[in-house]
């Protein structure tokens, strides 16, 4: 989102039960994409749930195991959708299946992501907007 939303969003990461290491394969798959990887870190989604978090306005969970999972208030109420993709962490494997698995979910993502970016959200209400961005996670 911030590679290729370019100012308009920022964009955060985090899990419901994170490892404390950001997986390799997840940075050498936003290597391959010419993503800048510098600063990144293991976290929990409470972090952004706390009353000094960063501001959201969307809330896009992506793991499917997160799907059916509680997930936390967050200030602001941002708008939520679920954008499900296979956790490539999970997959077992050899390295070349497991680099396979990370760049077909770092593929659908980019190409949610371009959907998204390509709303025009500045000409479409609230409930348009939510509807949109729940239906990309269809996609």
């Amino acid at each position: 989102m911030n590679a290729l939303g370019k100012g308009r969003f920022r964009g955060y990461s985090a899990g419901s039960h994170p490892n404390g290491e950001v997986n390799p394969f997840a940075l050498e798959t936003l290597e391959s994409f010419r993503i800048s990887t510098g600063g990144y870190r293991s976290k929990n989604w409470d972090e952004f749930a706390k009353p000094d978090a960063p501001k959201m306005d969307f809330v896009l969970t992506v793991c499917d195991k997160a799907a059916g999972e509680v997930c936390p208030v967050w200030p602001g109420q941002p708008m939520t959708a679920h954008w499900g993709v296979a956790d490539p962490a999970a997959f077992e494997g050899s390295d070349d299946a497991k680099r396979q698995q990370f760049r077909d979910a770092a593929i659908t993502l980019k190409r949610r992501i371009e959907l998204m970016l390509a709303l025009p959200l500045d000409r479409l209400d609230t409930m348009a907007i939510h509807r949109e961005v729940k239906g990309i996670g269809t996609q």
